[in-house]
């Protein structure tokens, strides 16, 4: 079964663009994959373009062959970033049209499934307001009625990303910036309750003396806390072990660990409580699995990373469904309106789960004349200046 031709898709998502790959073979079996990474996702874009071509006359039943001749080869250009990405996208969809040949679901191939059902934690369930406590208490509301029982946001985001202020030079938070916070976190925390856990992330924008102080302050809210997000930047695991000796919250790092060569420094650091590698930009399917793999011998749960597109979504949940030591899954609740649409079936979200296709390969395919009509942005909106 020869590739006979590789597809590059660029698609405006809601927080920043998608990268879809399609991998076409001489057996008229076609497999989707994605890379999505940002910022800079039109340098993914361009990766996902040249291992295309790069591995186009190949075998498509050789996973694990192309996935290490791709990554040896090209390697020269970094372990990490867009070549993971590009290499994501080719391995999810040669799993993805592996499946199809073969008549069974992905989780099937990778030796059945744990569970049936996948648990999510919402992410993006907030941006249908401003920054404020009774905007986000509101909408937490909203999201746990829909059966989620878990919710993650970034009470720091006033100061970073779009949402109108500069960080500091010094990455710490003003007492004003500090107090906003903790007023977020707690409506959102007593509009919920005790059932619904929260994930309190930082995209390690904070110092270490602030990220430390922070966690205490918000231990003192008396929440129930699912964890407490990169509290440092993940090359530094000595850094981000010494804070979760620290402090009184489980850590969770993982998004930008790009294979389980970078996993493996933070597991015998004893730095994280939980990790959470993305699909599309550890190295797809076959490398979370190993990730997976690698944190059970640590006794570390793993929950993915996964603020991307739909086949993101639905790769990681067939991967989710057979490891032992799965914990949670992220999932964006408020999504481009089209999101269903692109796809052959919608998500089969139903009350914070998702519930795993019995169909050949992933389950869903793509109509591509749904993604020609929403374009990648090539600069980014007045309003989400790091869109890109």
């Amino acid at each position: 079964m020869k590739i006979t031709n590789c597809k590059t898709f660029f698609v405006e998502g809601i927080k920043y663009n998608w990268t879809l790959f399609k991998i076409e073979t001489d057996a008229g079996v076609h497999g989707w994959g994605e890379g999505t990474n940002w910022p800079g996702s039109p340098l993914v874009e361009a990766a996902c373009q040249h291992v295309g071509d790069f591995i186009t006359g190949q075998d498509a039943r050789r996973i694990d062959y192309l996935w290490t001749k791709v990554y040896r080869d090209m390697n020269w250009l970094g372990q990490a970033g867009p070549l993971l990405s590009a290499i994501s996208a080719m391995d999810i969809a040669l799993w993805d049209l592996k499946g199809k040949a073969a008549g069974m679901p992905v989780y099937q191939l990778l030796g059945g499934q744990y569970r049936s059902k996948i648990q999510l934690y919402a992410n993006y369930w907030f941006i249908s307001g401003g920054h404020s406590p009774e905007d986000y208490a509101r909408q937490a509301k909203e999201t746990a009625a829909l059966g989620f029982t878990a919710l993650k946001f970034d009470p720091f985001a006033h100061v970073n990303y779009w949402y109108g202020e500069d960080l500091s030079d010094n990455n710490g938070l003003t007492e004003k910036q500090k107090r906003l916070a903790l007023d977020v976190v707690d409506a959102v925390a007593k509009a919920v309750g005790p059932e619904v856990s929260i994930a309190i992330e930082t995209h390690a924008f904070l110092n270490g003396p602030t990220a430390v102080e922070m966690a205490h302050r918000l231990a003192k809210l008396g929440f129930n806390c699912m964890w407490y997000e990169e509290p440092a930047q993940p090359e530094f695991p000595d850094a981000i072990a010494d804070i979760r000796r620290r402090i009184p919250l489980p850590v969770c790092v993982g998004e930008r660990l790009h294979s389980r060569f970078m996993l493996r420094g933070i597991l015998e650091k004893q730095a994280a409580d939980i990790v959470m590698p993305d699909i599309t930009r550890c190295g797809g399917i076959s490398e979370m699995r190993k990730m997976a793999n690698l944190a059970e011998t640590y006794n570390v749960p793993i929950a993915p990373h996964n603020p991307n597109g739909p086949i993101s979504t639905i790769a990681s949940a067939h991967t989710m469904a057979t490891v032992p030591n799965f914990f949670r899954q992220e999932f964006m609740l408020k999504d481009v309106p089209w999101r269903d649409q692109c796809l052959s079936h919608p998500l089969p979200i139903e009350n914070g789960f998702f519930v795993l296709p019995d169909r050949p390969g992933l389950g869903f395919d793509i109509d591509e004349s749904v993604l020609a009509a929403h374009p990648g942005l090539r600069t980014p909106p007045a309003d989400r200046a790091f869109y890109i």
